[in-house]
């Protein structure tokens, strides 16, 4: 996330809104109360219906009421804000950040502590930034976090190779069942592009297969006149 955060107060006019996030060239800004609680969030959005009211001054009468004339009509932070502001705990991982942000269709995300206060922001840009991690990198926390501690015991070492954030497993493992949970572990690690699994099972020990008897011998056994 990024920290310390560009923030409005509820009270912010509207030109002093457009003059900050022009200075800072972003998008959306949380809105925080006198304990630096988020309790809303104002975007580029918000503000483009002053636009729309301005050209066409007769929709104020008219349409009095509704939500995108309200704004229009607004000029203060706290009429123009989105709330209640979609917010994430400073734990979250990237990946659920960035499902929240494609849920919500939003840009950024104000990052929050138990108490609902401000402690940073987090943006596409952020999100984006685990999908430049080294292949070495990613091939190093799978073969330690996930394979490491999935498979203790493996018939044979499992292999991991990483190419382009893309993973492949290769190698026998005990416990198949375990394959569909190794894959989904994987996708999880920060940076993967996608996996390809290529596990598979112990091979068979003939040791302990049955041994038939030849098929010619099964019908001399079976035929009468050989019978002593």
């Amino acid at each position: 996330m990024t920290h310390p955060v560009v923030c409005l107060r509820k009270g912010a006019a509207f030109k002093d809104i457009a003059r900050t996030m022009r200075r800072w060239k972003v998008s959306a800004l949380p809105v925080v109360d006198g304990d630096h609680r988020v309790v809303g969030i104002v975007s580029e959005a918000d503000l483009l219906p002053k636009e729309m009211l301005r050209d066409a001054p007769e929709l104020s009468a008219r349409s009095r009421g509704r939500p995108g004339i309200a704004k229009a009509e607004a000029t203060a932070a706290e009429d123009l804000m989105t709330a209640p502001a979609v917010t994430v705990r400073p734990g979250v991982t990237v990946a659920r950040a960035a499902r929240i942000m494609a849920h919500h269709k939003l840009k950024r995300l104000p990052v929050v502590d138990d108490e609902g206060v401000l402690q940073g922001i987090v943006s596409r840009t952020d999100v984006l930034k685990v999908f430049l991690r080294e292949d070495a990198e990613i091939a190093d926390e799978v073969s330690r976090e996930v394979v490491g501690r999935l498979f203790g015991g493996t018939v044979e070492p499992i292999r991991v190779e990483v190419r382009d954030g893309v993973v492949t497993l290769s190698g026998r493992v005990r416990d198949t069942s375990l394959v569909p949970v190794v894959t989904r572990l994987v996708r999880s690690v920060e940076g993967v592009v996608d996996v390809d699994c290529a596990l598979s099972g112990p091979p068979r020990d003939l040791g302990l297969e049955p041994v038939l008897p030849d098929e010619a011998e099964t019908e001399a056994v079976d035929d009468p006149r050989t019978a002593v």
